[in-house]
């Protein structure tokens, strides 16, 4: 019997112009990653390794006010953003002339920058020299309240900067979102005689739905970082009442305890981490 002859080894595959261009535009990015995000999520996690920063942690009080406040900034603020922006891509999707040049204005808040506009909020909140006390006493003559020595009010102004300063852009997310329907299902539904409320039941929810569902949690991820609405206009105060996750780090870097700055961003992620899991698994489908 002869023998069977052995393969020759294949030839190792060269190397295209496309793939080493392509390895190489990568390397900066990679380079980037590695020193502006692993190494400081790396190097947070390690000084927050000791669990005797967690028992001081939760010991303080501050903390959990802190808790208690993210989770109503996120509760009320995300609630009342995505629903508020869903009711207006109903009226910004109308083609109308006048309706685009309210767009345009509306868009404005989300389009400048975060820090001079929420410091010009602060300054019109201020009780002596603010324009709001200033029109507040001209009407009444009497004096405006502090605005933000009140936890409760501050707070809620914190709030109310976030849904003021990030609506325009979740607004224009949803009015893609129903530009995206056929045109026709809504003839065919005003042909049999729906209402608004049925056109927006049977046709507009179940399409957007997915959209809407995907958007909020995105907006939630985005908020537990959200740290210009509350320390640019509060500063945490009054009496380190007002902070949330995000700025709580802030409050623990000025009294120099960095262990518990990098504790207080190690104890959000049991709340993020759901949430991107959740965020990577809709858009996978």
């Amino acid at each position: 019997m002869t023998a069977i002859a052995a393969a020759p080894p294949r030839a190792p595959k060269r190397q295209g112009p496309f793939e080493f261009w392509g390895r190489m535009l990568v390397l900066p990015y990679l380079a980037i990653f590695v020193v502006f995000v692993l190494y400081p999520v790396g190097y947070g996690l390690w000084l927050a390794r000791h669990p005797e920063s967690y028992v001081k942690l939760f010991d303080d009080p501050i903390f959990f006010r802190t808790a208690v406040n993210t989770v109503v900034f996120l509760v009320v603020a995300i609630n009342v953003k995505m629903i508020v922006a869903l009711g207006l891509s109903g009226f910004f999707v109308q083609g109308r002339w006048w309706i685009k040049i309210l767009a345009a204005i509306f868009i404005l808040p989300w389009a400048v920058p975060s820090i001079p506009t929420i410091l010009s909020v602060r300054f019109m909140l201020n009780p002596e020299w603010g324009v709001i006390n200033s029109v507040y006493f001209r009407l009444t003559g009497l004096d405006g309240p502090n605005w933000l020595n009140d936890p409760t009010l501050a707070l809620g102004f914190s709030m109310l900067m976030h849904i003021w300063k990030s609506l325009p852009f979740w607004t224009l997310i949803l009015v893609a979102g129903r530009l995206a329907i056929p045109a026709e299902q809504y003839e065919a539904a005003s042909v049999d005689g729906a209402t608004r409320w049925q056109k927006f039941r049977f046709i507009t929810w179940p399409a957007m739905r997915s959209l809407y569902l995907t958007s909020t949690i995105l907006s939630m991820i985005w908020t537990l970082g959200d740290f210009n609405s509350v320390y640019l206009l509060t500063g945490g105060g009054p009496a380190d009442l007002t902070h949330v996750l995000a700025t709580l780090g802030i409050r623990y870097l000025r009294l120099d305890q960095v262990d518990l700055a990098m504790a207080s961003i190690v104890v959000a992620l049991p709340m993020v981490l759901p949430l991107v899991y959740f965020m990577m698994k809709r858009l996978s489908k």
